[in-house]
């Protein structure tokens, strides 16, 4: 079942799991872009180094899993 999509582009997180404040903010972003463009599911986040799933991943999966991902592109 596939759940409706928060309206904001798919390269942009929430507010509220990614702050525009955050200082590696545009680096994220860019990270995100990159991985998304190559179709991969994820990238590497440079602040902690954890996995972290792209908004199309979420989107070809279809639902939100509730477990506060950072690219959920069901949060609205």
């Amino acid at each position: 079942m596939d759940a409706p999509l928060a309206d904001r582009p798919l390269g942009l997180p929430h507010a509220k799991r990614l702050a525009p404040s955050h200082p590696q903010y545009e680096r994220i972003i860019v990270l995100h872009s990159e991985a998304m463009e190559r179709g991969e599911p994820g990238y590497r986040d440079p602040s902690s180094g954890l996995y972290v799933f792209t908004a199309r991943f979420h989107v070809e999966r279809g639902y939100c899993c509730d477990s506060g991902c950072r690219h959920c592109p069901y949060v609205v």
